[in-house]
């Protein structure tokens, strides 16, 4: 189902998708690449949902806005790399409808992102929210200029060690941050892949985004240990 909520005087459609069940369930957001929320993060959705959770493929853009070409992925991204301010309550306002799904248990939520919606995943966690976990898919490492909160939520992140937007100095940096404030964190690197990996789609070896079935699938299997833990 589409479900609309909102953000200061913007209005965003979020996608959920829930398995069968009386009882209240875990719910797991989905934040999407830079293209916008669109089928790709609606079938991660869908994934989740077949795993037992509630699977809520969130929109940080706005409702009905996509990118189709990388101009216009790129204008809808910027904005938002530029003021993590208003990516960090476009998250919280994600956040905070979840929480409030009639079948969701609020106590027990967690995040997963893909390229920028990786960003987004680890950004959630920089807030010092009290969510469970989250997941980074070939996410971005930039990290915030000013110091968040006290990170709570555990942390994965799962990387192509050829990535050329994420680097493995970027990604040592980054690790170097979660070990300073103590967080719970796990990286795992993929040998022989790059950016997107998980994209079926992907096919640009000059971007540097190909699709690695193989560490798609260790991937995913990662995850879904992750989310038994911290639930």
């Amino acid at each position: 189902m589409k479900v609309e909520y909102t953000e200061g005087s913007d209005t965003f459609e979020a996608v959920v998708e829930s398995p069968q069940s009386k009882e209240k369930l875990p719910a797991v957001m989905v934040f999407h690449a830079w293209g916008g929320r669109d089928a790709f993060a609606e079938e991660k959705a869908k994934y989740l949902a077949s795993l037992g959770y509630v699977g809520v493929a969130a929109d940080l853009y706005g409702k009905g806005k996509l990118g189709e070409t990388t101009e216009e992925k790129t204008a809808l991204m910027t904005p938002l790399m530029e003021d993590r301010d208003l990516l960090q309550r476009r998250i919280q306002a994600a956040l905070q409808m979840t929480r409030s799904l009639e079948n969701v248990d609020p106590a027990r939520i967690g995040a997963i992102g893909f390229c920028f919606g990786g960003l987004a995943a680890l950004d959630l966690a920089r807030s010092g929210s009290d969510v469970r976990g989250v997941v980074s898919f070939h996410g971005l490492f930039i990290p915030l200029q000013k110091k968040g909160g006290e990170i709570k939520a555990r942390l994965l992140a799962l990387h192509g060690y050829d990535d050329p937007m994420a680097t493995p100095e970027q990604m040592k940096a980054f690790m170097d941050e979660m070990t300073e404030v103590k967080a719970d964190w796990q990286c795992l690197a993929f040998g022989n892949t790059k950016h997107a990996f998980t994209n079926p789609e992907a096919n640009d070896p000059k971007m540097g985004t190909v699709y690695q079935p193989s560490s798609e699938k260790r991937a995913l299997l990662s995850m879904t240990h992750f989310l038994k833990e911290i639930f």
